[in-house]
């Protein structure tokens, strides 16, 4: 389904809560190298892997949908370990880092399907900290369920409805839109028929944060 509007829009929100892979950092193609690695080991096609869809999703929920279930936690921490492996491969995406220092940083947390360890390893290669991240392991469901961003949003003391999601992926676009949560999809890593949100662009680059007299965020987009 694609996006509600690509066209320039004035964003006014509390909080900002941004996905990680294919939205800050470009891993979508280390991620992809990853588990087609780790597919081929496990004698998987690569059409099956496809089909259940990865990304932005929690390692062992996609591979609970591919394995017996006494298999899942061996074969999700192969895969974090051939991803850690590749995450100095990893870059940042058009617009990310200035972005990121424009924000107030009391008003930005990274939500990732990804653990902690994964994230933070990728941003560390790239010289970055974060103020808040929400993980895998903090949630008891992942994407498209909307319990890491509540959970992002609870953490930062901001209501639901007055944060944003920035996300790259059908499922992350999902969850947010499933908390209640304004939308901006980047047309990083899927076609942008596939994304539904409020807002579309192409990377961030596209982003331009203002803070308001009474603190409130306005993100002019497009």
């Amino acid at each position: 389904m694609a996006a509600h509007s690509s066209a320039p829009a004035v964003l006014t929100v509390d909080a900002v809560l941004f996905d990680n892979d294919g939205t800050l950092i470009d891993s979508v193609d280390s991620v992809r190298r990853s588990w087609a690695l780790w597919a081929q080991e496990a004698g998987l096609p690569s059409e099956q892997l496809d089909k259940v869809g990865y990304l932005g999703r929690r390692v062992h929920e996609v591979i609970g949908e591919l394995l017996p279930e006494q298999e899942v936690a061996e074969a999700a921490a192969r895969v974090q370990q051939l991803e850690l492996a590749d995450a100095v491969n990893s870059r940042l995406l058009p617009g990310a880092e200035e972005l990121l220092s424009a924000l107030p940083r009391d008003r930005w947390a990274v939500v990732t399907a990804t653990s902690r360890v994964l994230a933070l390893r990728r941003f560390s290669t790239l010289g970055l900290t974060v103020p808040m991240l929400v993980g895998a392991e903090d949630v008891r469901r992942g994407h498209p369920d909307p319990e890491a961003f509540l959970t992002a949003a609870e953490r930062l003391g901001v209501a639901p409805s007055r944060c944003l999601v920035v996300e790259d992926t059908p499922a992350g676009l999902a969850a947010g839109r499933a908390a209640g949560m304004r939308t901006l999809a980047l047309a990083t890593s899927h076609d942008p028929d596939e994304l539904d949100a409020d807002v579309m662009i192409a990377d961030l680059s596209q982003v331009r944060p203002l803070v308001e007299r009474d603190g409130t965020l306005a993100l002019l987009v497009g």
